[in-house]
């Protein structure tokens, strides 16, 4: 018997018992028009308003697809809608359990479904990511000749986990997250709908933003803590859901902070000055508060790419590449896994040797820049490569350094108005002790005259 993603069994139990059911089950979309979020996938025309048959599209069918988001986002919600608006036959598979043994026996089927009774087959290949290079081939065939149209959910970046020709014969359709006003919609209808707890409870706005919090744009989880909660405070008695109840149910404490707020600026700064004095404790406090209270993963690294040039520098070069590495980590795999990331990032920023020379550098440059200390570039720095640039002077007299023994030419390279200036006043913390000797030796054989 074919594996099907909703068994009639699941469903009658369902129908008769709906109340039986997780909220987050009883409150799945029926149509593409109730899902949250998503909107770039809904258009009309799209190819999933296709494969639920809205538009022949004549000898040009529905392509097969690859969904591919962060989890909670409605990658089984979708296929899901489709199982229920669409008259073909719906098939699902889960990579973590099925192998080529039932991907064959699924095409099989489909052939004969179709050849026999003119019916279509659409299979849910859950977790493809999963699925080794011999098994994603097994699909090719059907795929490539439309035996079934299949749509394919990973959570995985695709272009690493799935086999290219497979890639190349299906459309890849890009999940958003769930933003917090998609989250918030969708509790509004949990509490009211016929479907959901019907007015049972009301939800507190303080009580609803720790909840958006711990969501962190998985409308799975937003459901779950939401029926836990209320069924809490359905037992108390209560008419609301309070923070306290909530706080007591999914046994996490509420955070003070406020993303659009003070405590947002307020936090984001003792972080970063918790680095710069190299407090690593105090770091990861801030750190954790920022996590916990659902802070945009990439803020934080940005904060942390700026402080690594800021108040690190030069007293060690490899923290700036540690945390470009942990920006670019945190934008691949997200919370709740990113938390290691942008905590090994930290450590590694608030240990280093410090040093802000670096930036009074730059700044007491572009001081002298406003104040209109620039001045003509010399003459024989000046471009040389164009007919006529001789004539002018340009590049005469230029030395270049890569013909002296040293490596090193004793010539003015600034404007006259600042040629004496000394922008960079080197610590010898860390790393940095190197640079200070290497910029002592260099002035030194440009003749330059300390200001």
């Amino acid at each position: 018997m074919e594996p099907d993603l909703f068994t009639a069994a699941a469903e009658e139990r369902q129908e008769k018992d709906p109340a039986g059911s997780p909220l987050a089950v009883r409150m799945r979309p029926r149509t593409l028009d109730e899902v949250v979020g998503q909107q770039h996938l809904l258009k009309p025309g799209s190819p999933l308003r296709r494969l639920v048959g809205e538009g022949s599209g004549g000898p040009a069918g529905p392509s097969s697809v690859i969904l591919w988001g962060p989890p909670g986002t409605g990658k089984t919600t979708l296929a899901y809608v489709v199982s229920k608006a669409t008259n073909k036959r719906f098939v699902e598979l889960s990579a973590i359990t099925a192998g080529v043994k039932e991907v064959r026996a699924v095409i099989d089927g489909a052939r004969r479904a179709t050849g026999g009774f003119g019916k279509e087959t659409v299979l849910f290949l859950d977790e493809i990511h999963r699925f080794s290079k011999a098994q994603q081939d097994s699909l090719l065939p059907a795929v490539e000749n439309r035996w079934v149209t299949l749509i394919a959910a990973t959570t995985e970046n695709p272009y690493f986990s799935i086999i290219s020709p497979l890639l190349s014969r299906s459309l890849l359709l890009t999940l958003e997250p769930l933003t917090d006003d998609d989250v918030r919609g969708l509790l509004k209808r949990a509490l009211s709908d016929e479907r959901g707890l019907k007015d049972a409870v009301a939800l507190p706005e303080d009580t609803e933003d720790h909840l958006l919090r711990i969501a962190g744009g998985d409308a799975r989880r937003a459901l779950t803590a939401l029926e836990a909660a209320a069924g809490a405070a359905l037992d108390k008695g209560e008419p609301e859901i309070t923070l306290t109840t909530l706080e007591e149910t999914v046994d996490r404490a509420a955070v003070k902070y406020d993303r659009d707020g003070d405590q947002h600026y307020d936090v984001a700064s003792a972080l970063i000055k918790s680095i710069r004095g190299s407090d690593v404790d105090a770091a990861l406090h801030y750190l954790a508060r920022m996590i916990e209270a659902g802070e945009d993963p990439r803020f934080i690294a940005r904060r942390l790419m700026i402080s690594a040039s800021e108040d690190i520098g030069l007293a060690d070069p490899g923290a700036l590449p540690i945390a470009v590495a942990a920006a670019q980590a945190v934008a691949m795999i997200g919370f709740p896994e990113a938390a290691l990331t942008l905590s090994h990032a930290t450590i590694a920023l608030a240990l280093a040797p410090k040093s802000n020379a670096a930036t009074m550098a730059i700044g007491a440059a572009m001081e002298d820049v406003r104040k209109g200390l620039a001045g003509p570039v010399p003459p024989h720095l000046r471009d040389g490569h164009y007919k006529g640039a001789a004539k002018l002077g340009h590049a005469q007299g230029y030395v270049y350094p890569h013909d002296l023994p040293e490596g090193i030419a004793e010539q003015q390279y600034a404007p006259d108005a600042i040629k004496d200036r000394e922008y960079y006043e080197p610590t010898r913390h860390g790393a940095e002790a190197r640079y200070a000797d290497a910029v002592e030796w260099t002035r030194k054989h440009l003749g330059r005259k300390r200001s």
